[in-house]
C-alpha cells in the first residue's frame, strides 16, 4: 500500500498539468455547492435575527384562530379581530400596554409617478403605533403621523421612490389617497423588511382605508409588565378570550415569519440552486472520468511494466485512486474557500437586484463544509473508479506494446442496453404523459431517457460525426479530414467529452422551450379568454402591490368611448369546507368581455346569494345548476348559495364568481386586480386607450395596455426565470469547456508521435491548430446537437406532464432564435476550448515529438 501511495505521489508530482481541469471542474462545482449552503444560513440567520429584533418588544399577539387557504397558498387568510377586546386585554393582569396592529395593501408612488416595489415582495401599510416596543418599525427621522394624511414610510422604500419628509405623494390603499411623509422608519435596524414597503398611517386613516369598517385590526400586539414572562401572558389570556381567538408569544410569532420566509421563499431558492450545482457536479464528473480514463490509456506501459515487476492488480487500482483522492481533496478544499467568496459574492450582488441581505456576517455552519467536501471528493472518486478498475487489469505484456492509445469501441452490448434504455424511457415518460399526467412518472423517464444518451453516446458518436464532420473534407481539405479522423478514432472519449456540454445544452433547452410554451400559453389564454381592447392591472407576479380601485371601472365604463369595463376582485372563502379564491366582479360585464366557454344557467341572475362555477370544480363537487352549497367567509359568517351558472372556461376567469353584492358583508380590504376593458364601435385603440390612462391616473396611475402587451407582461416571470437560469449554468458550460479543453490536451499528449511526423511531412502550424481546434468544434457539435435533443424532448414532456396543474392546455413552442443562439453558444465554446490545445500542439519540437514514445 505504501509502494502506491509513493508511486501515486510521485507520477502526481511529475504529471501536475495532467489534472489541471479536473481540479478546476471539482473546485467549482464545490465552490457553487459551498456557496448556495453558506448562503441559505446566512439568509436564515439574518431573517431570524432581525424577525427576533423586531418581535423582541412583543410578548403575545391576540389575533384570530382560523385561517382559510387556498390552493397554491401556503399562508392562509385571518378574520379580523374586534378592537374593543383592546378593553379586555388591557384589564387582565400582567398586562402593561396593548396596540391594535392593522394591516393591509398600500403601495407609494415615487416623485417619478411610478408605484414604489410591487415585484415580488408585499408592499404594506398599517397604523403607527406610538409605544416604541411594540412597533416593529423604529422612527429614524421626522416624526410620527399625527393627523389624517400623514404617514411615516420605511427608509428604502422612501429612497427607492425618490421620496424624504416633507413629500407629499399617492397611497394606492388601493384608492388613491393624498399622504405627506413626516417621518422615515427602520426595521430591525434595517432600511426595511427586504424590498417589502411600508407605510404608517394613523389609526383612524388605517381603519378607513385598510379595513371594511371601523373598530376591526389584524391583531391586537401585548407588551407584559415587569416580571410576567410571555407564557404565563398568554396563559393569562387565554381565558379572557372569546371563541375564535387566540394569544401567542412574541417568540412564537417571530419563528411563525421566520419560517414563512423560509418556507417559501429560501427553501425555493435554495432548493433552486442546488439543482443547479447537482447540474455542475454531474457535468464535472463526466469532464474527471474522461481526464482519468485518457490517464490510464496513457499510463498503459508503465502499468504493465509494474505489473511485470510484481505489482498487484489492486495496487495498480489503489495507486490510480490514491492520484484522484489527493486531486479530490484538494480541489474540495479550495472549493470550500471559493465557496465563501460566492456566497460573499451574490451577498453583494442581492442588493442591486433587488434584495439586499439582512444585516450581519457571513454563516458558516458544520454542514455547509463538510457536505460539499464530501461531494467533491465523492464524485472524483467515483469518476475515476472506472478507470482505476481498467488500469488494474492492465496486462503485464502491455509493456512490449509499441503504443498506448486509448481504443475505445462502441460494442454490441452497449448498443443493446442503450437501446433497451430508450425503449423504456419513452415507454415510462408516455405513460406518465398520458395517463394521469404524473411529474413523477415524467421524471423517472426523464432520468432514464438521459442515462440512455449517455449509454448509447459511443455508439451515436459514429455516425454523428462523420455526419457533422463531413462538410470539413470539402471546406477545409486534408486538416477537416484529419480532424474528423481524430474525432472518430475513439468513440467512447468522444461521447464522453461531449456529454458533459450535452446536459449542459440540455438543461438549458428544456427551460428554453418550456419558457417559451408557458409563454405561448399565456399569449393563448388571454387570446381566447380576453375579448377587451385593454386592460389595467397589477403586477403580473408576486405578492406585491395594492391591486386597483374597486372605484376604477365604474368611472372608465363612463367614458363616451367606453363600451364595457369590467373589474375582477378576488375573495377568500371555504366552498363546502375547502378554502377557495372566489372572482368578484359584476357577471352581467364578464360574460360581454370574457369567453366562458359553453354556459349551462345564467350569469345574470346570481344576485346576492348566486355563484357561478366551472364545469371542472362543479365535476369535482357534483354539483349542477339549482345545486346549493355552502360558504364560510373569513368574518366568521356562512352562508348557503345556490349554483345559478357552470360555465366551461376558468382561466383569467377564476373558478368561483360572486358578485360585489354577495362580496360586500364579507369582505376587508378591497381590491381588483384586473379592470378589462371594451371600446363602442368606431373608437381608435389609441383614441380608446388615452381616455382609460386618462381616468387611470387619477387611480394612481396603474398600467394600461392592449391584449398583446397584458400577454407579454403576464409572462414577464417568465423572462426573470430564464435570464436567472442562463446565468447559473453558465457555470456548468464553464465546467464542460475546461472538460473538453482538458481532454484534448491529454489527447495532444497523446499523440505527440503522430503529430510530429505530421509536421515532418508537411503539415504546417497553422494547419496543425486548425486540426485541433475543429476536432474540438466538432466534439462540442456532436455534444450541442444531442443536448438540443434531449432538452427539446424533456421540455416537452415537461410540458405535457403539467396540463394535468390546469383546465386548460398547455401550449407546447420550440423557440427557433433561442435554441439557434444555444446552438451557437455551444459551438463557440467548442471552438474556444481547443484554442490552448490548438496552441500546445504547434509548438511541437518537430524531433522530439518524432522521438516520443
Amino acid at each position: 500500500m505504501n509502494a502506491s501511495v509513493r508511486i501515486s505521489v510521485s507520477s502526481l508530482r511529475a504529471h501536475k498539468r495532467r489534472f489541471a481541469g479536473t481540479f478546476l471542474a471539482v473546485l467549482l462545482g464545490v465552490a457553487f455547492l459551498a456557496g448556495t449552503l453558506v448562503m441559505g444560513d446566512t439568509l436564515r440567520a439574518g431573517f431570524d435575527t432581525m424577525f427576533g429584533n423586531a418581535a423582541s418588544g412583543t410578548d403575545a399577539v391576540v389575533r384570530s384562530a382560523d385561517t382559510i387557504t387556498t390552493p397554491g397558498e401556503s399562508q392562509g387568510v385571518r378574520q379580523p379581530v374586534d378592537t374593543d377586546l383592546l378593553a379586555t386585554v388591557r384589564r387582565t393582569p400582567g398586562v402593561a400596554a396593548a396596540a391594535p396592529d392593522i394591516q393591509g395593501a398600500g403601495q407609494l408612488v415615487g416623485a417619478n409617478g411610478e408605484p414604489v416595489g410591487g415585484q415580488g415582495p408585499p408592499t404594506l401599510a398599517g397604523n403607527w403605533i406610538d409605544d416604541p416596543e411594540l412597533n416593529a418599525y423604529r422612527l429614524a427621522e421626522g416624526r410620527a403621523p399625527a393627523k389624517s394624511g400623514e404617514v411615516v414610510v420605511n427608509r428604502g422604500a422612501a429612497e427607492k421612490g425618490g421620496l424624504g419628509i416633507g413629500d407629499t405623494t399617492t397611497l394606492r390603499t388601493p384608492d388613491p389617497v393624498r399622504v405627506t411623509i413626516v417621518g422615515l422608519a427602520t426595521f430591525g435596524g434595517e432600511d426595511g423588511m427586504a424590498q417589502v414597503t411600508f407605510t404608517g398611517m394613523t389609526r383612524s386613516d388605517a381603519e378607513k382605508y385598510l379595513t371594511a369598517k371601523p373598530g376591526e385590526a389584524a391583531g391586537i400586539l401585548v407588551r407584559a409588565g415587569p416580571g410576567t414572562g410571555q407564557r404565563e401572558l398568554v396563559d393569562a389570556l387565554t381565558p379572557v378570550l372569546p371563541k375564535g381567538v387566540e394569544a401567542i408569544t412574541g417568540q412564537e410569532l417571530a419563528e411563525e415569519n421566520t419560517d414563512m420566509i423560509s418556507g417559501q421563499f429560501l427553501t425555493l431558492f435554495t432548493t433552486f440552486l442546488l439543482v443547479f450545482s447537482g447540474v455542475a457536479l454531474l457535468v464535472a464528473t463526466f469532464s474527471i472520468h474522461n481526464t482519468f480514463a485518457i490517464v490510464v490509456a496513457q499510463r498503459a506501459r508503465e502499468n504493465a511494466l509494474l505489473r511485470a515487476l510484481g505489482a498487484s492488480r489492486r495496487q495498480v487500482t489503489v495507486s490510480t485512486l490514491v492520484e484522484a483522492g489527493v486531486v479530490a481533496v484538494a480541489a474540495s478544499a479550495a472549493g470550500l474557500a471559493g465557496g465563501i467568496g460566492v456566497a460573499a459574492g451574490l451577498r453583494a450582488l442581492f442588493p442591486a437586484i433587488g434584495f439586499p441581505f439582512p444585516e450581519g456576517d457571513l454563516v458558516i455552519g458544520g454542514l455547509s463544509m463538510v457536505l460539499p467536501l464530501v461531494v467533491g471528493v465523492v464524485v472524483c472518486l467515483g469518476s475515476a473508479l472506472l478507470p482505476a478498475v481498467r488500469a488494474g487489469r492492465t496486462a503485464p505484456l502491455a509493456a512490449l506494446r509499441e503504443t498506448s492509445v486509448d481504443r475505445s469501441e462502441a460494442s454490441r452490448t452497449r448498443a443493446a442496453v442503450g437501446t433497451g434504455l430508450a425503449a423504456l424511457a419513452v415507454a415510462v415518460t408516455l405513460t406518465g404523459v398520458v395517463a394521469g399526467p404524473s411529474l413523477w412518472l415524467a421524471g423517472g423517464g426523464a432520468v432514464l431517457a438521459l442515462a440512455a444518451f449517455v449509454v448509447l453516446g459511443p455508439v451515436a458518436s459514429t455516425t454523428a460525426v462523420r455526419v457533422l464532420g463531413s462538410p470539413l473534407d470539402r471546406l477545409r481539405g486534408v486538416t477537416g479530414g484529419l480532424a474528423r479522423r481524430n474525432a472518430l478514432r475513439s468513440p467512447g472519449r468522444t461521447a464522453a467529452t461531449a456529454s458533459a456540454l450535452m446536459i449542459g445544452v440540455a438543461v438549458v433547452s428544456l427551460f428554453t422551450v418550456f419558457g417559451a410554451s408557458l409563454k405561448a400559453t399565456m399569449d393563448r389564454t388571454v387570446s381566447r379568454s380576453f375579448a377587451g381592447d385593454v386592460a389595467v392591472s397589477t403586477p403580473s407576479f408576486g405578492a406585491g402591490g395594492s391591486g386597483l380601485s374597486p372605484a376604477l371601472a365604474g368611472a372608465i365604463a363612463e367614458r363616451p368611448e367606453v363600451d364595457t369595463a369590467v373589474g375582477l376582485g378576488r375573495g377568500v372563502a371555504e366552498v363546502n369546507g375547502r378554502g377557495r379564491a372566489l372572482t368578484v366582479t359584476d357577471p352581467v360585464a364578464l360574460e360581454r368581455t370574457f369567453e366562458l366557454g359553453d354556459v349551462r344557467g345564467s350569469l345574470r341572475d346570481l344576485g346576492g346569494d348566486g355563484i357561478a362555477i366551472t364545469g371542472k370544480e362543479a365535476g369535482e363537487l357534483g354539483l349542477t345548476t339549482g345545486d346549493t352549497v355552502r360558504l364560510a367567509f373569513t368574518d366568521g359568517k356562512k352562508e348557503t348559495f345556490t349554483v345559478r351558472a357552470v360555465y366551461g372556461r376558468s382561466e383569467l376567469a377564476g373558478d368561483y364568481v360572486i358578485t360585489r353584492e354577495a362580496w360586500a358583508p364579507h369582505r376587508t380590504q378591497d381590491s381588483d386586480t384586473l379592470v378589462a376593458v371594451m371600446f363602442k364601435d368606431g373608437v381608435s385603440p389609441s383614441d380608446g386607450r388615452a381616455a382609460v390612462e386618462k381616468v387611470a391616473t387619477a387611480y394612481g396611475s396603474p398600467e394600461v395596455q392592449t391584449r398583446d402587451e397584458y400577454a407579454r407582461s403576464s409572462a414577464g416571470a417568465i423572462d426573470m426565470m430564464l435570464t436567472l437560469v442562463y446565468a447559473l449554468l453558465a457555470l456548468a458550460v464553464l465546467i464542460a469547456l475546461l472538460g473538453i479543453a482538458n481532454t484534448l490536451t491529454l489527447a495532444v499528449h497523446e499523440r505527440t508521435r503522430e503529430l510530429g511526423l505530421l509536421r515532418a511531412v508537411g503539415q504546417t502550424r497553422p494547419q496543425l491548430r486548425a486540426m485541433v481546434r475543429w476536432e474540438s468544434v466538432l466534439v462540442a457539435a456532436f455534444g450541442t446537437v444531442g443536448g438540443l435533443a434531449l432538452g427539446g424532448f424533456l421540455g416537452w414532456v415537461l410540458v405535457k406532464a403539467s396540463d394535468g396543474a390546469s383546465d386548460s392546455t398547455f401550449a407546447f413552442a420550440v423557440p427557433p432564435v433561442q435554441l439557434l443562439v444555444v446552438a451557437a453558444v455551444g459551438l463557440a465554446a467548442g471552438a474556444l476550448a481547443g484554442l490552448r490545445p490548438a496552441r500546445r500542439a504547434a509548438r511541437l519540437d518537430v524531433l522530439k515529438a518524432i522521438a516520443a514514445e
